[in-house]
């Protein structure tokens, strides 16, 4: 009861499209630019694309949903969401326990990903005064410069901006900040990577590109790596990780349908995913660029050089650079959700006190780490969000069982779901975060 009381003080999403908007902006993220693409262009366009869509479906209609309804089931994060859990067994200590294991995997993922935010609002910088088209042909000066970027103290004063306006969106709350960022952001976002791919469709050579994404190879289909690496792919992309979903889910209404939001966020998070595809793919064929290049390789030295040879280049970055830095904020602000939620919950601590606390912390280590960035982003994802998501989802479908299940999800929809909801997400869904956990240790990650 002392959880719920405490949670029931505490702001929340104000509208549907708010929410949806909200959790389209934290699964559109750095997955959905600079590995998606390279995974369709490695395997081969549509090759990849089919077992993708079908595992995207898989998971948007059981993990997602799963996530939402636990959090909006307990009225607070996984600390709270868990211990409800295993308090229907007897002990809700235990699940609090547990549930700490997501919060930190949030708040790790989030430092990782505050030094990629400081990277990504410098090159947004450089494209804007002219600096990054100034180097027009110089791939050793792009390279460098992105080394030196990424390197021990590189990004110091852009991770600080970074986190202020991480900070300064947060503090303002869940509806006054967080919702009214993302109602901005989100739809700019989509409208930019919309301008982005209509002015690349018209350029010379951008047909190669398309003529790629839609090839199919029928034997590559039968590759059980492809229908990993795709698999994975969807499964990171849609934020399953037992932490984001399900605090974003605890400031939900219980007067709004779950089971359709989760199949927006889907939707738009796979649209934000081809966007881009149909940006970048396109774009390394005009500039006869092999797209072999993934994580920050991509967008911070080989599109660099692409973009600085097309015509409008130096518009395109433009364009280009504040879509990523939007879906860069709108990810990061929902990562260090749920550690300062977590605050709140136990400390009773003000919003911007837990906010505060948490960037400080964040700035802290995320400057210290700079030099290690990947190795750390690569435990955090390969290890711990799985894990999260697999634990949330043993939580919601194993200890709290089919009524409670039924009944969270089913609360604000006219419609009530499927009987066959609780069998897929207890066995088919869980399994798949098994897999998720167990492939990712086995091929160095696959998301």
């Amino acid at each position: 009861m002392q959880e719920n009381t405490i949670m029931e003080k505490r702001d929340g999403f104000h509208s549907k499209w708010g929410f949806i908007l909200a959790c389209i902006g934290s699964a559109v993220g750095m997955g959905n630019i600079w590995r998606f693409p390279i995974l369709v262009s490695e395997w081969g366009g549509m090759t990849f694309l089919i077992p993708y869509f079908i595992f995207v479906i898989l998971i948007g209609s059981t993990g997602v949903i799963a996530e939402f309804a636990l959090g909006r089931a307990a009225g607070a994060g996984p600390v709270g969401a868990f211990g409800m859990c295993t308090e229907m067994k007897g002990n809700r200590k235990i699940g609090e326990a547990i549930g700490i294991i997501p919060v930190l995997g949030s708040l790790a993922l989030a430092i990782g990903y505050s030094c990629v935010m400081g990277w990504i609002f410098k090159y947004t910088w450089l494209s804007i005064d002219g600096t990054m088209f100034a180097m027009q042909g110089n791939m050793e000066v792009i390279a460098s410069t992105f080394g030196q970027t990424a390197s021990a103290g590189g990004a110091n004063y852009w991770i600080v901006i970074a986190l202020i306006v991480s900070f300064g969106i947060m503090s303002m709350g869940i509806a006054g900040g967080i919702e009214k960022a993302n109602k901005i952001m989100m739809p700019i976002l989509f409208i930019l990577f919309v301008f982005l791919g209509i002015y690349i469709a018209f350029q010379e050579g951008a047909s190669d590109g398309y003529k790629y994404i839609f090839t199919v190879n029928p034997k590559a289909l039968c590759n059980p790596v492809l229908w990993i690496f795709a698999f994975g792919q969807a499964f990171f992309s849609l934020s399953v990780a037992g932490n984001g979903s399900v605090i974003y889910g605890s400031y939900l209404s219980k007067t709004e349908e779950i089971p359709g939001s989760a199949k927006n966020v889907a939707f738009f998070d796979t649209l934000a995913a081809l966007l881009a595809a149909f940006v970048i793919i396109p774009a390394m064929a005009i500039g006869g660029a092999e797209l072999s290049s993934g994580g920050p390789g991509l967008i911070f030295i080989y599109l660099v050089n692409v973009m600085n040879n097309m015509a409008g280049g130096r518009i395109i970055q433009v364009v280009f650079y504040i879509c990523i830095l939007f879906a860069g904020v709108s990810s990061i602000i929902n990562l260090y959700e749920a550690p300062v939620a977590f605050l709140q919950e136990k400390f009773k601590t003000s919003r911007v006190m837990a906010t505060a606390i948490i960037h400080i912390v964040g700035l802290i280590v995320a400057i210290s780490i700079q030099a290690i960035v990947s190795t750390w982003m690569d435990i955090v994802s390969i290890y711990i969000c799985p894990l999260g998501a697999l634990l949330a989802g043993i939580m919601f479908f194993w200890i709290a069982g089919k009524d409670f299940v039924e009944d969270a999800v089913n609360t604000g929809s006219d419609k009530k779901i499927g009987s066959w909801f609780f069998p897929a997400g207890k066995y088919l869904y869980c399994f798949l975060a098994l897999i998720a956990l167990i492939a990712g240790a086995i091929f160095g990650g696959i998301g």
